[in-house]
């Protein structure tokens, strides 16, 4: 894969794309002429990892999750739309070779004018990936009102708390169904192979008394994921691979937290980097090793 959730550089482009756009008179132009060059440079990857070895297979990853609408209102339809638009942007550069038509008027209203080099856009049409990756963690839901979405969360997508769903201790709702809904909708739209890179959740954990780590609440979060990932491909979608976030607790990228745990494996660390760093197995572990010896079919 050429970039990780290449999207992010919308989002958070610091930690995206190495790039502060605060002092820029236009941000929306230096990020999406940075994105232009990370697209060329994903293009050039995919020539030559093609030329090193014609079975190679290249691919983009985005962070994905399919956006709601807040009500049957045309404009919340619509702005739902809108916002999945902003990450499949990418995807269709990357895996249709050229610059979506939505992106013309797009950069047009918001003064954005691309530098394209010579030969960038036959790049991008001639060395496109051999199937798109994503991660997932939660849907959104987002309204045209202004009002309304003043109630969302501080979360790097900003989404309005939808009442069908829980959430975790951080504020990113559950949606087990919004993954195969998000499946589906990337593979009508490209009809390249899938492949989920990251899915998981953000949680607490506490140590017993005797050592264990019964974190039943991740089993039971990816157990649906990973249900309705069946049902995915039940519907016909391409799935060619799954892996969850993460194998080992580590810091999280969107809060700074220690205490923010994704792992199967615990370590001894906290929030002001106090601890042994040892090293034991969750609940969660044992529960997925079953899983992977099934591939999929042992999930209780």
């Amino acid at each position: 894969m050429t970039f990780n959730e290449i999207n992010m550089i919308l989002h958070l482009p610091f930690f995206g794309g190495g790039m502060d756009v605060t002092g820029e008179a236009n941000p929306e132009q230096a990020k999406y002429q940075a994105a232009h060059h990370q697209l060329v440079a994903s293009a050039k990857a995919t020539k030559m990892a093609h030329e090193i070895d014609p079975e190679n297979q290249v691919g983009c990853m985005l962070a994905a999750g399919a956006t709601y609408a807040f009500s049957c209102d045309p404009k919340d339809v619509w702005k739902a739309m809108q916002a999945d638009r902003e990450g499949y942007f990418f995807i269709d550069v990357q895996a249709r070779g050229y610059y979506p038509s939505y992106s013309k008027r797009f950069f047009k209203e918001n003064n954005i004018n691309l530098v394209v080099e010579e030969g960038d856009l036959d790049v991008l049409k001639n060395h496109t990936v051999d199937y798109v990756a994503f991660s997932y963690y939660s849907s959104r839901l987002t309204s045209a009102d202004p009002e309304v979405m003043k109630e969302t969360e501080g979360n790097v997508f900003a989404t309005l708390r939808n009442p069908h769903l829980d959430a975790s201790e951080w504020g990113w709702q559950i949606d087990p169904l919004g993954l195969r809904i998000t499946m589906n909708a990337i593979y009508d739209r490209y009809q390249k192979p899938l492949f989920v890179v990251e899915n998981g959740l953000g949680a607490v954990d506490t140590v017993e008394a005797d050592g264990s780590i019964n974190d039943d609440y991740r089993i039971d979060y990816l157990r649906e994921h990973v249900r309705e990932m069946g049902e995915a491909i039940e519907d016909g979608v391409d799935l060619i691979g799954y892996t969850p976030w993460g194998c080992i607790d580590l810091v999280s990228a969107g809060s700074g937290e220690m205490k923010k745990r994704y792992g199967f494996i615990y370590v001894d660390r906290d929030n002001q980097g106090n601890g042994t760093l040892e090293r034991s197995k969750k609940k969660s572990f044992f529960w997925y090793k079953k899983v992977i010896e099934s591939n999929g079919t042992e999930l209780e």
